[in-house]
């Protein structure tokens, strides 16, 4: 095994990670008392990881690419601690605070500046601490006159704000970010470019997920692709970027052909709104129906704007996990969270027993945000 040196961050042995996920949905109380009676339950294996070995130096803004499933959330969780590996070794040397689940312990019924107390303590500070850098907190998160308002009146993109503004405050030797810009309006997504900026000024250690591959080729100084879980590409971050952004050309061109086939006679219906443009402040639902068959499927909305996907959300995350035959689910999108433009949505169906794909739908809605 390969020893850590003084000028290595982050070093990963053949890491492996394999989770067992159970067959059976448990999420019903019926469901969970009757299978108190069954022995065998039955699940599959997932490994999302596969003999994955790496180093990160120190200093280093070392990027992850890859597209949605490919295992990137998953290598950042083992690194962050929050995944145990099945076998191999992850060894980090200094402190690490992992920006992966932003607000991770709000209450929505506390109001911001409680928020922000409460969520500074999960993260190490004394109470004398946030007081001396409470201005700095709301002054970057410019929510000011939101900060006596419930955490439950906040949009998605306010919250992630607060979050992101109360995070950086903490003094680590190794940050780690996955996705903290998938949502905020420009300016503050400004602010935290800026915040960028100083990190790779000060060679402050960073090892950060993202879709954006403009965020990628200005800020990293090394990346890594990642595909079904192993990593196929490594080298310099131009690099990546190309190999990340013709791939996904490849895969959407290969959509379209797919929607054209009507696979195992499944059929899908899109419930559009009535209207295409937007507002500021205003909300988007996008609904899908799936017909044709009998067992139990789930979908996955992915967002795209000038053809990068930046942001997706899986169907499994919301409150009707799964669909079932000529049963609605509903895809909402806060417009408050987008910046002026036009944006597509991309659909996939997957068989929830197996994450096959039954069906890509690329760009099955567009709209344009004023």
């Amino acid at each position: 095994m390969k020893k850590s040196s003084d000028d290595v961050a982050i070093q990963v042995n053949n890491l492996t990670k394999t989770f067992k996920i159970p067959l059976e949905p448990t999420n019903r109380l019926k469901s969970r008392v009757t299978g108190i009676f069954k022995r065998n339950k039955g699940y599959r294996k997932f490994t999302p990881l596969k003999d994955i070995s790496l180093e990160i130096k120190k200093g280093e803004f070392f990027g992850i690419v890859g597209r949605n499933g490919s295992g990137k959330s998953t290598l950042l969780k083992s690194i962050a601690g929050i995944y145990t590996p099945n076998s191999g070794s992850v060894k980090v040397n200094g402190s690490l605070v992992p920006f992966i689940e932003l607000g991770v312990g709000f209450n929505p019924e506390l109001s911001g500046r409680e928020n922000v107390y409460l969520n500074g303590a999960l993260l190490g500070f004394s109470r004398s601490e946030i007081d001396s850098i409470y201005n700095e907190i709301v002054d970057f998160a410019e929510l000011h006159e939101f900060m006596e308002e419930k955490l439950k009146n906040y949009s998605s993109g306010m919250q992630v704000r607060l979050a992101f503004s109360v995070a950086i405050q903490t003094n680590a030797d190794i940050l780690v970010l996955d996705e903290v810009l998938a949502v905020g309006d420009a300016a503050f997504q400004q602010k935290c470019f800026d915040y960028f900026e100083d990190l790779k000024h000060n060679k402050q250690t960073v090892v950060f997920v993202t879709h954006d591959m403009g965020a990628v080729r200005r800020f990293c100084s090394r990346a890594i692709y990642i595909e079904d879980g192993k990593i196929k590409h490594q080298g310099s971050p131009i690099d990546i970027a190309d190999i990340y952004t013709e791939v996904n050309i490849d895969k959407s061109n290969q959509s379209q052909k797919d929607r054209e086939v009507d696979t195992n006679q499944v059929s899908i219906e899109i419930v559009e709104p009535k209207k295409r443009s937007f507002s500021q402040g205003e909300e988007l639902k996008l609904g899908v129906v799936v017909n044709g068959i009998e067992e139990q499927v789930f979908a996955n909305f992915s967002l795209s704007a000038n053809g990068i996907i930046f942001s997706d959300r899986n169907s499994r995350d919301m409150p009707n996990d799964f669909i079932q035959n000529g049963k609605k689910i509903e895809f909402v999108q806060p417009i408050a969270d987008l910046n002026p433009g036009k944006y597509d949505v991309y659909i996939s169906i997957h068989r929830s027993k197996d994450d096959s794909t039954l069906k890509h739908l690329p760009r099955a809605y567009s709209f344009v945000v004023k």
